[in-house]
């Protein structure tokens, strides 16, 4: 008869459990697209500059040692860091699900029931020992050990640790994308320095000629060869010229501090090259294939990493449709003397449950969660391919960034040469009275603005060759 109602209770059981796991969602993941273009023009070489650790790329040892110590001291990577942290604690605590959880239990008590309960209505006068009551209020002592554990069936808690160590890896790679992000806006900053040191001394060159010519101009005032205009048009450019350089030195100082910031100390004079940064040599890069992208760059391996713990997250979702067996068990001993608790096996418990729990009404809660896992999922995929698209669309603008910031260098400079010879050659013509002041002024202004702007585009040829470094994935190794 026993044997009887436990099949049935087993047969209603399953029973529901069949019920409640019809109509479980089936996984609909959008499949990514991880198709690039071959080449990045007609070369097909796959030497790649992105694999080229930083300390070799940067020729500059000044530049190097900043980046060490930002890499040190950043208190944005410090902040990733303490991310990697989370994550790994993360995965530890979805292993900590899969494995059974033991404790020990040990607890006194101490119980009172109203003689007119259901309790206290039953036989008070039940002998222990011979002319010795059941003690009122009864005391309780108890020491045990007690487990419990879900059985995963459907493999949702390993899916689960899955998608946390998935987590973890994409945090890793996002500290790598912060490390290069960091070290290609150092050198950045850095190359910018260097132009505006170079600026300030042009400027200066600049104010010692505009100088020499404004004493020039009043002697030929005094000898009546130029009138008291021409006198203060000299005068006015040799102050506008003037506030020039303290504009940049207001630069210099914001750069510095730029620097400062990301080394993560306070104010301080940036030791840097002496050297015109129209000296330098942009170094030689050499992009690879595009597919090459997929492995070098942090955000785009960030990326898939991501998708992968997304598509996991919807098998644990999808998992949570299914029954769940959780096993629970104890062993101890108890007793309301403490004398009686060696006493064995008088005073042993134990019990071993098996329970089987399915979701069987109002279900909504489990489809929203399983609805919001696969928009996840699908939100990664596009994630993955726009992150893609953008490294090779990084890449390939650098690349005609270098080509053309060179091609207008070399214009730039043979703009200057024409220019400062025509400086002497108006100075010349002025001394002569066969051109006026006016166009002295005019060439002393363009040759200064063409030697900026000459400053400035070999800057932006320094920082396409980093930002090129950095679209390729290089820095973080």
């Amino acid at each position: 008869m026993l044997k009887k109602k436990i099949y049935w209770g087993l047969g209603l059981a399953g029973i529901c459990v069949g019920l409640a796991s019809c109509k479980v969602p089936s996984i609909t993941q959008k499949v990514e697209n991880k198709q690039v273009p071959s080449s990045y023009g007609s070369s097909t070489d796959t030497l790649n500059t992105g694999k080229v650790q930083w300390k070799a790329f940067f020729a500059d040892q000044n530049l190097n040692s900043l980046i060490d110590s930002a890499l040190k001291r950043n208190q944005e990577l410090q902040i990733t860091l303490q991310e990697l942290e989370i994550a790994k604690s993360e995965v530890r605590i979805r292993q900590g699900l899969i494995l059974p959880t033991v404790g020990v239990r040990a607890g006194v008590g101490l119980e009172k029931v109203g003689r007119y309960t259901s309790q206290g209505a039953g036989d008070a006068s039940t002998e222990i020992t011979p002319g010795r009551e059941v003690p009122d209020p009864l005391a309780d002592y108890l020491v045990g050990v007690y487990g419990n554990w879900e059985v995963d069936i459907w493999h949702k808690l390993h899916n689960a640790k899955k998608a946390a160590v998935s987590r973890y890896l994409s945090s890793v790679e996002g500290k790598n994308f912060v490390v290069t992000s960091l070290v290609a806006e150092i050198a950045n900053s850095y190359y910018e320095l260097l132009a505006l040191d170079s600026q300030l001394a042009i400027i200066k060159q600049n104010i010692d000629l505009q100088s020499k010519a404004l004493e020039i101009v009043k002697i030929q005032k005094e000898a009546s060869k130029v009138t008291e205009l021409a006198v203060r048009k000299f005068s006015a450019e040799l102050s506008s010229t003037q506030s020039l350089q303290f504009e940049v030195q207001q630069k210099i100082t914001e750069t510095e501090n730029r620097i400062n910031f990301l080394l993560g100390r306070y104010p301080q004079p940036i030791v840097r090259a002496s050297t015109s940064i129209t000296d330098l040599t942009p170094a030689k890069v050499y992009a690879g294939i595009p597919s090459q992208l997929l492995s070098n760059r942090p955000d785009v391996k960030q990326a898939e990493l991501a998708l992968a713990a997304a598509k996991l997250d919807v098998k644990v979702a999808r998992a949570e449709f299914y029954p769940s067996l959780g096993i629970s068990a104890s062993l101890g001993m108890q007793a309301f003397d403490p004398h009686y608790l060696v006493k064995f096996p008088e005073s042993m418990l134990y019990s071993l449950a098996g329970e089987l729990v399915s979701p069987l009404i109002n279900r909504n809660g489990l489809k929203a969660e399983y609805s919001i896992a696969n928009a996840k999922q699908i939100q990664a995929v596009y994630n993955y391919e726009r992150t893609i698209l953008n490294a090779y669309v990084e890449v390939a603008n650098q690349l005609s960034n270098i080509s053309n910031s060179q091609n207008s260098y070399e214009l730039r400079l043979k703009q200057v040469d024409e220019l400062t010879k025509s400086i002497d050659i108006s100075n010349d013509l002025f001394r002569s009275a066969r051109a006026d002041y006016l166009e002295v002024l005019t060439t002393q202004r363009d040759a200064l603005e063409a030697k900026l702007e000459l400053v400035e585009t070999k800057k932006k040829q320094m920082n396409a060759v980093v930002n090129i470094y950095q679209a390729l994935g290089g820095g973080w190794n």
